[in-house]
């Protein structure tokens, strides 16, 4: 069961994700996705996103092995299992944002 302030570090998460890639300030957008060929790339942005959820697993996977072996307690493993899915969810409903998008945008006239 995901807890508003979850919620609220995946939201912070991605906060800080899109102010990495906005911070060469504002400008025109180049075709490598920076703003003024100085920021983070889409793609870069994309790796960390992914690889923050990525994280995420493993610290669930390594609290619920810690309380397997009993050197952790179920509040924390209850946690980390809750912050997964709160990284989870939010990467599922981000991919189903990217593809409806892209249907409109196949579906555009010419």
């Amino acid at each position: 069961m995901a807890t508003p302030s979850i919620a609220a570090n995946a939201y912070a998460a991605l906060s800080r994700l899109t102010d990495a890639a906005s911070a060469g300030g504002a400008g025109k957008a180049s075709l490598s996705g920076g703003v003024g060929g100085t920021g983070q790339s889409f793609g870069a942005m994309l790796k960390e996103a992914v690889g923050s959820v990525m994280d995420a697993g493993r610290k669930s996977d390594a609290q619920s092995v810690a309380m397997a072996n009993g050197k952790s307690n179920v509040m924390d493993v209850v946690t980390a299992v809750a912050e997964t899915d709160v990284a989870v969810s939010t990467l599922v409903s981000v991919r189903d944002r990217v593809i409806q998008s892209y249907e409109d945008i196949m579906r555009m006239p010419i």
